[in-house]
């Protein structure tokens, strides 16, 4: 069995992003020799979350939009989370609700995916150096 683990660091200098990570993990994948396998994408930090979707900007602002009013970063005394010093409970949420983690099907050395899918980095409360985890196995 081959496999092949790295970790990705990012440094987001505003509080909210969407970054589409479909080429590092692709030549991750790539890297690893891996014909046959899975890729696991895991986001490492509790206000980041790794998801997969369509890379189109209306989509990605409907997002920020529909996140924001599921769980509005102000006023940050709404939460309790933030009682502790933080100003990150918003964050939290958003992160549970987008997701920690995908695995993507390797066939034939490539991505397994269905129309229109990438993978996408969401930072929820940047502006500090932040990691996620690739993990690549199969034959």
């Amino acid at each position: 069995m081959k496999h092949l683990t790295e970790e990705l660091w990012f440094d987001v200098p505003t509080r909210r992003a969407f970054i589409n990570i479909t080429p590092q993990v692709t030549e991750l994948v790539q890297q690893s020799g891996v014909q046959e396998g899975l890729c696991l994408v895991n986001a490492m930090h509790i206000t980041a979350s790794v998801f997969i979707n369509d890379d189109e900007s209306g989509l990605h602002a409907d997002y920020e939009r529909w996140l924001e009013g599921l769980a509005p970063h102000e006023p940050i005394e709404q939460y309790r989370h933030n009682d502790t010093g933080e100003d990150n409970a918003d964050a939290h949420m958003k992160r549970q609700v987008m997701g920690r983690e995908v695995v993507v099907a390797i066939t034939k050395g490539q991505l397994h995916f269905g129309p229109w899918e990438q993978i996408f980095y969401g930072e929820f409360d940047g502006r500090r150096r932040k990691r996620l985890l690739v993990k690549i196995i199969g034959e």
